[in-house]
């Protein structure tokens, strides 16, 4: 098993940070299998494009809400860690207060 469970869609409330205020959450490491997807499909030319952080952020995006560990942004970082065997992923995490 790679993730937690594929899900679809956010379902925690919106916590408005852009693209600078994720640039100021430190990554940390965090378990691909921990992670719950909100996305349950991939474009396949992002898993595979050597290239495919450079417009973006380097790191994948987490959010915690309620427990549980979102994976808001960085679905082909988690599956090209997975397709390696590694089984963690550097990613910026923050916590929704519920």
């Amino acid at each position: 098993m790679i993730f937690k469970r594929v899900g679809s869609g956010r379902p925690y409330p919106a916590h408005g940070l852009d693209a600078k205020g994720w640039a100021a959450v430190p990554p940390r490491q965090v378990r691909l299998d921990q992670l719950v997807t909100t996305k349950d499909t991939l474009q396949l030319a992002a898993l595979l494009d050597e290239d495919s952080t450079f417009f973006g952020d380097l790191f994948a995006h987490v959010v915690v809400w309620r427990g549980e560990l979102f994976l808001e942004d960085g679905l082909h970082r988690a599956l090209r860690a997975a397709l390696q065997q590694r089984n963690v992923l550097h990613a910026r995490v923050v916590v929704i207060d519920s």
